[in-house]
């Protein structure tokens, strides 16, 4: 069975539709932009309620509840085989005030010296025309779908 993750896709009506990504922490993304920001999401068990777990990461990720209506969107497969359902919401997140949770890596390789990273380093709002160059090549739809959603 394919790995799952659940996300929630903030947006904003601001000069057009605005939507809150985030960027992968840690060495290997610290110098990329184009094509590696995501909807802040996480892996869930079989037995977890997608939504449940969707709020959850999007905390552990930002340090930001949300709460409101959530309207799913479709789920959308990643190139790599994994299953993303997320979740849109209207609200507003202080991109500069996010605190993520950390991971550790040995880093440099085989160095055996092991780093504490954020798991995200960053988070920013964009408009539907620049998420579409920022955010993983297997989250556009989703970006397509709230479009088609709020008209």
């Amino acid at each position: 069975m394919a790995k799952q993750s659940a996300g929630i896709l903030v947006y904003r009506k601001r000069d057009g539709i605005e939507v809150f990504l985030i960027h992968p922490g840690g060495p290997f993304f610290a110098r990329k932009d184009d094509g590696v920001w995501s909807v802040p999401k996480g892996e869930f068990e079989p037995d977890e309620d997608p939504l449940h777990a969707a709020k959850r990461e999007f905390e552990e990720e930002t340090g930001h509840k949300v709460s409101g209506d959530f309207t799913p969107l479709l789920p959308v497969k990643q190139k790599g085989g994994k299953i993303v359902r997320v979740w849109a919401i209207e609200g507003d997140v202080d991109a500069e005030s996010i605190v993520s949770n950390t991971f550790q890596l040995a880093w440099p390789p085989r160095s055996n010296k092991i780093q504490t990273f954020p798991e995200v380093d960053k988070a920013a709002w964009f408009h539907l025309d620049i998420a579409r160059e920022k955010i993983n090549a297997g989250q556009i739809s989703l970006l397509d779908q709230l479009g088609i959603l709020l008209g």
